[in-house]
């Protein structure tokens, strides 16, 4: 079986967003979810960005544990 070990960084290039430090910072700063607010309903997400959230955490794909830590940092 094969492992990955998905970051940040490899997170924000799979959405389609700039993967610096910088940006990922900055969108940590400006963007945050609710206490009941699901990471895949967030407005500041594209449809193709929510979809591939949501599969991947249906799926348990080994984007979970990246896409968890963002979820945790989006709530800070």
């Amino acid at each position: 079986m094969e492992t990955f070990n998905h970051n940040l960084s490899h997170l924000f290039s799979q959405l389609g967003l700039n993967d610096s430090q910088a940006f990922i910072e900055q969108f940590l700063a400006s963007h945050r979810l609710e206490q009941h607010e699901s990471l895949t309903e967030a407005a500041f997400w594209q449809p193709s960005q929510k979809r591939f959230l949501k599969e991947s955490q249906e799926q348990d794909a080994d984007w979970c544990e990246v896409i968890d830590q963002l979820d945790a940092l989006l709530r800070k």
